[in-house]
């Protein structure tokens, strides 16, 4: 019928409007959802039985990893300074200056 208006049981369900769904969809989801960010957190380096210490080392890696990124730059910053700043400064006194 098309104007049928009868709601399936587990619509009124207390439990499945709290999990957002059937309790076994849900359960299926965040299975996968588990593991999806269980798979990158081991890619950053976490440890499920030492979660505080695998945080700290973290920061600690994020902190140190900053600092070699400046230190990176800087040393290409003066690399290309050394060409690009005479260069430069040459166009400039030799190019006529104009209105």
């Amino acid at each position: 019928m098309p104007n049928d208006t009868r709601e399936l049981p587990a619509a009124n369900d207390g439990l499945s409007r709290f999990l957002g769904g059937s309790p076994l969809a849900v359960a299926f989801r965040l299975v996968l959802l588990s593991i999806l960010v269980g798979v990158v957190l081991a890619a950053i380096g976490f440890d499920p039985w030492n979660i505080l210490q695998s945080i700290r080392l973290l920061f600690q890696r994020l902190w140190d990893l900053g600092f070699d990124a400046i230190n990176w730059l800087w040393r290409y910053f003066l690399l290309g300074a050394v060409i690009v700043v005479p260069i430069w400064l040459v166009t400039r006194l030799i190019t006529p200056r104009g209105r």
